[in-house]
């Protein structure tokens, strides 16, 4: 169980994959609502090990406009693959904390070289308003935040799609989308052809988290080591989580959003926990990230009774 390894966190305070400033003090943020403490009051060992370096460009215009700062973001994902290998070297528990979610990419190919080197592949959840499976084909912005869960399923940008040693990271057949209520169109048709399970919106409104866990948990675990979790607090609604990068409308609730987590908990098969995309400059009095410190609670094992 998680409550009996080592948390240890790694912010990585990237704002260079998405359209607006900010989501770079996320990190900070959840550090600032009391992560260590409320961890340690619920019995978690645990140890913040600072931030991975994010490259500054030498302009914010990018040289790539279907893949803005592309050959940054991976420099920074390549660095956070080899921390969390390192974290899972010493037998502990991978939190990453963001960032816009381009992070996500060198978390997950962290995680999955180190199960591979051991004979394992690994399963990815995905909690997103966005499917993020644009490609620098199919995208109409060019931010690489919209692009990371393809990239994890082999598909897209080679550089991000290649950052661990197994390709693809994640197998699609093991791989879920949960929450999404809002894909670019060209984007509808990667998702599609993709092979990966899609939960958006309206199925957790007809089936309930309750279903779509259990099912999701069933596709991730499958022939896997566990699952890593990688959750977009822009896929909670906005009247529950203010200060996101993208904030979209109609998201998941305050106890849809917790029992995701506590599903992932009481799985017994969560590899790895992942929050990206809180913007304090968006926040209210830093409630968004006061919710993220109590959803890895929820993640860590923290009961009601």
């Amino acid at each position: 169980m998680i409550q009996h390894r080592k948390v240890e966190l790694l912010g990585v305070p990237m704002d260079l994959g998405g359209g607006l400033r900010g989501v770079d003090m996320g990190p900070s943020a959840i550090r600032i609502a009391g992560l260590k403490a409320r961890l340690q009051s619920i019995g978690v060992s645990f140890e913040d090990l600072g931030n991975v370096p994010v490259p500054r460009p030498e302009s914010r215009d990018a040289r790539n406009p279907r893949a803005r700062f592309l050959s940054e973001i991976t420099h920074c994902c390549v660095r956070l693959r080899a921390r969390v290998e390192r974290v899972l070297d010493r037998g502990s528990f991978p939190l990453v904390v963001g960032g816009d979610h381009s992070i996500a990419c060198g978390t997950v190919g962290g995680i999955s070289t180190w199960h591979h080197q051991r004979g394992e592949k690994i399963g990815l959840i995905w909690f997103d308003a966005h499917a993020d499976m644009n490609t620098p084909e199919t995208t109409i912005s060019g931010n690489v935040h919209g692009m990371p869960f393809a990239a994890c399923v082999g598909i897209g940008a080679e550089e991000l799609a290649h950052l661990g040693e197994r390709f693809p990271m994640v197998d699609p057949e093991n791989a879920v989308l949960i929450g999404i209520h809002d894909v670019d169109p060209d984007e509808r048709g990667v998702v599609h052809r993709s092979g990966v399970k899609a939960f958006t919106m309206r199925e957790l409104d007809m089936i309930g988290m309750h279903a779509v866990m259990e099912e999701a948990i069933a596709i991730a675990t499958k022939g896997t080591a566990g699952f890593h979790l990688s959750f977009d607090v822009d896929g909670c609604d906005p009247r529950v989580a203010p200060g996101v990068g993208t904030p979209v409308p109609g998201g998941a609730t305050l106890r849809e959003s917790h029992l995701l987590m506590e599903h992932a908990a009481s799985s017994g098969k969560l590899l790895g926990l992942e929050l990206t995309e809180i913007n304090p400059i968006l926040d209210v009095q830093n409630k968004t990230a006061e919710l993220a410190v109590e959803l890895v609670l929820s993640a860590m094992g923290k009961r009601i009774l």
